[in-house]
């Protein structure tokens, strides 16, 4: 399955100009210690904001550690004697200034060690520090970088060097920091081995009509066009030389494109990231002042206007009842129904949302129903295969190969719509195209969703984590995954734990972007043994650090609204003994353990009374001892089963809707 985007997040405002190469009192250039790197390895006169990931797959933004006092930087290569010499002292220093609030890590810009031998790395040395992988090289040349071992103290006042130099004069450089007073200067230059910046050493002459312009029409235009969800087309070089800080700004900070699977985890079709050197070549262009020329503009000389249906003419267009969208306020989960036009059965083979006002539209639902319910009101509980999803960045749908989802005759399909306002009022009238097979497909896709409804997020907690699992009981192939969560999720991950003990790192979000969402297609369906889990982390960020947190001080559940939180990673795969001419029943095959993977939090089988949380948490222990028929103090895969299917209806409802969801998945 291909979920195919035609529409990219407005890029964020920002103001951030390019920081000049001016060099610091405090920090002499590379050249005047006596190296043999050339003098454009200076210490910036301001840092500016970048993002990178550490060895373990952690984020970590510079602007948004504001709050810490200051910001530690210590540059590391694998081998290194004296950076390795140093890392007593540097945990030491760690461990005396971290309760201080100061933010300390290391950085690794050497082009030789992967992320796998800097973890190794560091469980030989014993680094405590997180270990940002600067394999780009772009912090790493801006900041100046010459060597292992170097300490970098930036101040969050005025985002300037305070001080660099070895990390014997750390403490007094923060000590002088803490108090307000500058930083003395390094009396001697760190000692560390040299590193090789290849652009720095040989900078190329970069052209924008043969090296610029094809990059931002490969991977920018497609949104950034006329009628495209950009803020903006990106039609000539003018209009991009406006936008350069800004451009350099978000790909520094890894915001656009807008594809947030790690790069060092596995393979996916549809990935939009940036190649290395299309990324090196962006920046490295606008940093040397993103000229125009000599050549045409590729980017002029083509008016690219967004398509109207961007899959061609839809076989059938389903037209969502219309709804009026206030200017200010809080809506409701709005859950229209129609009837099914459709008089005989037929596959699908893709779909695509129209939004009818892309701000206040964020998601769309469907599902298909047997019929029409009395009250003319959709259930998610009644859903029985999805018609089409859309979520901001994700609009089309479309199976590839032998797949596909079947859309039977009659019925009704319905909605679940979720308005966002932002300030007039508008009409909304979203639409959806639907394109069918000519002949049916040797299988059917399925869905299922990693979900927990019990989840609880502590105020002013900056790193909660929770965890959710869906056990498969057949051998299945999985072919994407979907994450979601809302404004407080700060980074996602999906596994695969199989019966033998093997563990698998699938997908890695790092950092969880609310205001982008989209399916990670595999590049290759992979195999999930019966009996294998796949098993979901979340981490949240309910701190003031969080820019998006609605509010820092309060404790956070599960719910619908934005201000409110989702544990939600829906999942497309297909059973390896179904075919579209035998079919299963799916939503049976997981229900017995659908409830142990929501709250079995330790991962261990059964349920302890310490797991039970939230509304069905507080209903089944006020009959614990009527459902733990053994006794033995925790609950089991068949007396969860029976628990179940005890409870009302509307107690099993998030069991059930978790098994007919499909991607995208709901929630603000």
């Amino acid at each position: 399955m291909t979920t195919v985007r035609f529409g990219a997040l407005a890029l964020l405002a920002t103001t951030a100009l390019i920081s000049g190469c001016a060099s610091d009192s405090n920090a002499p250039s590379a050249l005047a210690r006596g190296s043999t790197v050339d003098a454009s390895a200076t210490t910036p006169a301001m840092v500016d904001n970048f993002m990178l990931v550490d060895a373990n797959l952690e984020a970590h933004e510079l602007y948004r550690m504001a709050g810490a006092p200051a910001i530690v930087i210590v540059t590391q290569a694998n081998g290194d004697a004296a950076t390795r010499a140093a890392a007593p002292a540097l945990n030491e220093i760690a461990a005396a200034y971290a309760p201080k609030g100061v933010e300390l890590m290391m950085m690794n810009s050497s082009l030789k060690d992967s992320r796998e031998a800097i973890l190794a790395e560091a469980a030989k040395v014993g680094y405590r520090l997180p270990i940002l992988l600067d394999g780009y090289q772009l912090v790493g040349e801006s900041l100046g970088v010459a060597r292992s071992g170097e300490a970098y103290v930036i101040s969050t006042k005025t985002w300037t060097v305070a001080y660099r130099g070895p990390v014997a004069g750390l403490s007094a450089a923060l000590d002088a920091v803490l108090a307000g007073q500058p930083a003395p200067a390094a009396a001697t230059a760190s000692a560390g081995g040299l590193i090789d910046f290849p652009a720095r050493a040989k900078p190329q002459k970069i052209s924008y009509a043969k090296d610029v312009a094809p990059i931002i029409e490969k991977n920018c235009v497609g949104c950034h066009q006329e009628g495209g969800i950009g803020p903006f087309a990106m039609s000539s070089y003018d209009m991009v030389k406006g936008f350069s800080p800004m451009i350099r700004e978000v790909i520094r900070t890894d915001r656009m494109p807008p594809y947030n699977a790690d790069p060092h985890v596995g393979r996916f079709s549809d990935s939009k990231n940036l190649t290395p050197e299309e990324a090196k070549t962006l920046v490295h262009w606008i940093e040397a002042g993103a000229e125009r020329g000599d050549g045409p503009d590729p980017l002029a000389a083509v008016k690219h206007v967004a398509a109207e249906w961007p899959l061609g003419k839809p076989d059938m267009i389903i037209k969502i009842p219309a709804f009026d969208v206030p200017a200010s306020g809080v809506v409701d989960y709005q859950r229209p129904a129609i009837a099914n036009a459709q008089t005989e059965g037929r596959w699908i083979r893709a779909t695509t949302v129209k939004p009818g006002d892309r701000q206040a539209v964020h998601h769309v639902l469907t599902g298909w129903m047997e019929q029409m319910p009395e009250n003319g009101r959709s259930s998610e509980t009644r859903w029985r295969g999805s018609v089409g999803g859309y979520a901001v960045g994700a609009e089309s749908t479309v199976f590839d190969g032998d797949v596909g989802t079947y859309l039977p005759a009659g019925g009704a399909i319905g909605f679940q719509m979720h308005y966002t306002p932002y300030g007039k009022e508008t009409v909304d009238n979203s639409e959806i195209g639907v394109y069918f097979r000519k002949d049916a497909p040797k299988y059917i896709m399925r869905n299922v969703v990693v979900i927990d409804p019990t989840i609880e997020i502590p105020a002013n907690e900056a790193r909660h984590q929770e965890v959710a699992y869906v056990e498969f009981p057949n051998d299945a192939l999985l072919y994407s995954a979907f994450p979601h969560a809302h404004y407080r999720a700060y980074s996602s991950d999906l596994w695969l734990y199989e019966p033998n003990g093997k563990k698998t790192l699938l997908l890695s979000l790092p950092r969880y972007d609310f205001n982008w969402q989209r399916s990670y297609e595999f590049a290759q369906p992979i195999k999930i043994p019966a009996g294998s889990r796949l098993v979901a982390h979340y981490v949240y960020d309910n701190s003031k650090a969080n820019p998006a947190n609605p509010n820092p001080n309060i404790k956070v559940s599960w719910g619908e609204q934005s201000h409110e939180e989702m544990l939600f990673t829906s999942v497309a795969f297909r059973w390896v003994d179904e075919t579209a001419a035998k079919q299963v029943d799916s939503n049976a095959r997981f229900a017995d353990t659908r409830m142990l993977g929501m709250m079995d939090d330790n991962l261990d089988g059964k349920l302890e009374k310490a797991e039970l949380r939230g509304r069905m948490g507080e209903m089944m222990g006020r009959f614990w001892a009527v459902i733990d028929k053994n006794k033995d103090g925790a609950l089991d895969k068949q007396e969860l089963a029976a628990a179940q299917a005890m409870m009302p209806r509307r107690g099993r409802g998030a069991a059930e809707a978790a098994n007919n969801a499909a991607p995208p998945p709901g929630g603000n």
